[in-house]
């Protein structure tokens, strides 16, 4: 299977205030009402931290069938929505699509007070020229989940699902989650584990768009890795309130003037 080509794409890039001093991220969430450790440790963060702007690079939700969900949805949803507007008010906030909410539109945007980013996206902040990205378009040996993400992210495909009723979309996603639950189990009795992100792939995004790091989640396997080029990846944790020991992590990011920037990871639990 070709590798995406970030070189391609005509990467967009978002320019960064020169008056941010720190730039906070996260991914996979995975907000649910049947978590609500998980949705306390969240709720939590966006109550008390002071960045600049804070990017949430995927999965923030479990699963997201339709913008109508912020109207029509449970309290938990609406309740959710509501702190990220009350976050917006003081901090930049930042959406990129995953594989559980890839339907989050510009209602949930203006809803939340976020900006939509596209993915991938190059952060230009000073000096620094950044690669944010969720991580799943670059797990291409997982050949069954590249062919199902393609569809997905099909305008007919989203068309044809946004088309049907609320109730019929939640048996639809609750039918998607219970096969991915399956196949997960089926991969751990055979011993094997999902694909991690194509490294040549990475740094092939990295390259042709400039940049020296790329931050991303999906695959809930937080590390940092150095590859090949001497460019950098940096995996994001997921957020489980329930595992041992608990995760909850944000990944900071300082620049000062003069001196170097400074990537830091920070556990919440």
């Amino acid at each position: 299977m070709a590798s995406p080509d970030a070189s391609r794409l005509a990467t967009p890039e978002l320019l960064a205030p020169t008056a941010w001093r720190t730039l906070e991220f996260v991914s996979d969430v995975h907000l649910s009402a049947d978590e609500p450790a998980t949705a306390a440790a969240w709720s939590s963060y966006l109550a008390h931290t002071q960045a600049d702007a804070v990017f949430v690079l995927g999965d923030l939700f479990e699963v997201w069938i339709g913008d109508d969900q912020c109207t029509t949805g449970d309290s938990f949803t609406q309740a959710c929505t509501q702190a990220l507007h009350q976050l917006s008010q003081r901090t930049a906030l930042f959406f990129m699509h995953g594989n559980r909410d890839f339907l989050a539109g510009q209602d949930l945007m203006q809803a939340c007070g976020a900006q939509l980013l596209a993915d991938p996206t190059v952060l230009v902040w000073g000096p620094e020229r950044v690669l944010l990205s969720h991580g799943d378009a670059l797990c291409l040996d997982d050949v069954r989940y590249m062919a199902f993400r393609a569809q997905v992210r099909s305008a007919d495909w989203q068309h044809a699902f946004l088309a049907q009723s609320l109730p019929k979309r939640q048996a639809l996603a609750r039918q998607l989650r219970l096969q991915s639950q399956q196949e997960q189990a089926q991969r751990l009795d055979a011993g094997q584990s999902w694909a991690d992100v194509d490294h040549a792939a990475a740094d092939q995004w990295l390259q042709g768009t400039g940049c020296q790091w790329l931050l991303h989640g999906h695959t809930h396997r937080p590390a940092h890795h150095l590859l090949a080029s001497g460019r950098h990846r940096e995996v994001l944790s997921d957020w489980d309130a329930r595992a041992l020991p608990p995760r909850a992590e944000v990944l900071r990011l300082h620049l000062q003037p003069g001196a170097p920037s400074r990537l830091e990871r920070h556990a919440l639990l």
